[in-house]
């Protein structure tokens, strides 16, 4: 018989399909659903896929594990290796758009980069490095910018009490000043029309296309990029050469969506400096530190839980055997970014690992992506997001909700943002709350 990859059993499909997707489906892939998100936390559903995949490995081995659900035939990596391989080899042998994904975010940006294949992704590709300075010394980041951050987060810092929804709600505002310049800061239907739309990608090609809202949307984003002079990255938009083909609102448009994980990061991580004294005071000292604290924080908990391919042509794997053209692909982020076989770290806070090389080392732990289909945006939105987390650490927060995210024990791995809730204190005198 010719060689072949290790097929999951039924029992097997039924348990990565119960402990796994359903679970990530439910809180929704594209725009997560509160109530969902909480009792996920609750039940710590994560963890119950990452058994499943321990499971899988300790009884097949690292190697890949071909799964077909409701007829579709998807190859999840459980080795590291592979999962480099994969990520480096996007754009040749494994494509971005992969047929979900591509489902999903259709509703909203059909012809954005991340879902567009072929020789079209290439040009699109270069346009969004150029605008968004991505090869650049210093990426995009105007002192407009750290001027909207400052101006958004003050009311926040003067409150005594933080929620999800008012640390949202000020991250939103500096979201849509940043891409599309200060006139859009109140434009909240803006950010209306794009969360409907997302709303309808949870449910991929199940929901009708709603191209009248789109239209919409597309239409209220132009009106920035059209000003005389376009504020925040619409005035990189208008300065970078494109053509038609490339379709720049569209590209705005991605950039708009994929911001909008960015806070979901920078809130987990103030919780955690909230219950990590030390490691607090020297992010309040060292921006590159704080960085590293928004980095540690989407590595606990992904906001993409699963990166994935499509293989573009027939490849081969060790062992020798072949995977067909238009196979997906599945990188599971919660377990690699958990993998306590590899990283002494798995299930702690600790930020020291993005300054010291060993999380970047380490390909399988890709809170951006990695390789020729990483994120250009990725020095952006860690610029934005430790802008804002350094004007709230100018005061001491404690986490007033039961959220377990302090030392001692390893922390959970899934995480209720919603529900998370802080107040300001002020130290007493030796050093007690």
């Amino acid at each position: 018989m010719a060689p072949g990859p290790t097929r999951a059993g039924w029992t097997d499909a039924v348990r990565l399909t119960a402990l796994g997707l359903l679970p990530a489906l439910a809180q929704g892939v594209v725009l997560r659903r509160p109530l969902t998100v909480r009792l996920a936390a609750a039940l710590d559903t994560n963890a119950w896929g990452c058994r499943v995949l321990d499971d899988l490995r300790e009884r097949h081995g690292p190697g890949p594990v071909l799964v077909t659900v409701a007829g579709r035939s998807g190859l999840v990596l459980l080795s590291a290796d592979d999962a480099r391989r994969v990520l480096a080899e996007t754009d040749v042998s494994f494509t971005a758009a992969n047929r979900e994904k591509t489902a999903a975010l259709s509703h909203f940006e059909p012809d954005g980069v991340l879902i567009t294949p072929g020789a079209a992704r290439a040009e699109r590709r270069a346009f969004n490095e150029a605008a968004l300075g991505h090869h650049a010394d210093r990426p995009w980041f105007h002192e407009s910018s750290r001027t909207a951050v400052r101006e958004e987060v003050r009311p926040l810092a003067a409150g005594d009490e933080l929620t999800w929804q008012r640390f949202h709600a000020a991250y939103q505002r500096v979201v849509r000043r940043i891409v599309f310049g200060d006139a859009a800061r109140d434009d909240e239907r803006l950010t209306e029309l794009r969360d409907e739309l997302r709303g309808d990608g949870n449910w991929f090609m199940l929901h009708r296309k709603r191209h009248r809202l789109r239209e919409e949307l597309f239409a209220r984003s132009r009106r920035y990029l059209d000003l005389p002079e376009p504020g925040g990255l619409a005035r990189a938009v208008r300065a970078t050469p494109a053509t038609a083909d490339v379709k720049p609102v569209a590209q705005t448009q991605h950039w708009f969506f994929a911001f909008d994980a960015a806070p979901i990061g920078a809130y987990l991580a103030l919780g955690l400096l909230a219950r990590h004294p030390e490691q607090a005071a020297r992010a309040r000292a060292d921006d590159t530190y704080l960085r590293a604290c928004v980095l540690e924080s989407q590595r606990l908990w992904p906001t993409t839980l699963a990166i994935l391919r499509d293989t573009t042509t027939e490849t081969r794997w060790p062992g020798g055997w072949t995977l067909p053209a238009g196979t997906a692909v599945i990188i599971p982020g919660s377990y690699f970014h958990r993998d306590a076989r590899r990283l002494p770290y798995a299930d702690r806070f600790e930020p020291e690992v993005w300054l010291d090389g060993r999380a970047e080392a380490e390909w399988s732990i890709a809170p951006f992506s990695r390789g020729p289909a990483g994120c250009p945006g990725r020095d952006i939105v860690l610029g934005t997001s430790a802008a804002f987390l350094a004007e709230l650490l100018g005061r001491d927060w404690r986490v007033t909700s039961s959220h377990r995210l302090g030392p001692g024990r390893p922390l959970p791995r899934t995480a209720d943002h919603t529900s998370l809730r802080l107040e300001a204190f002020t130290p007493s005198s030796d050093g007690f709350s």
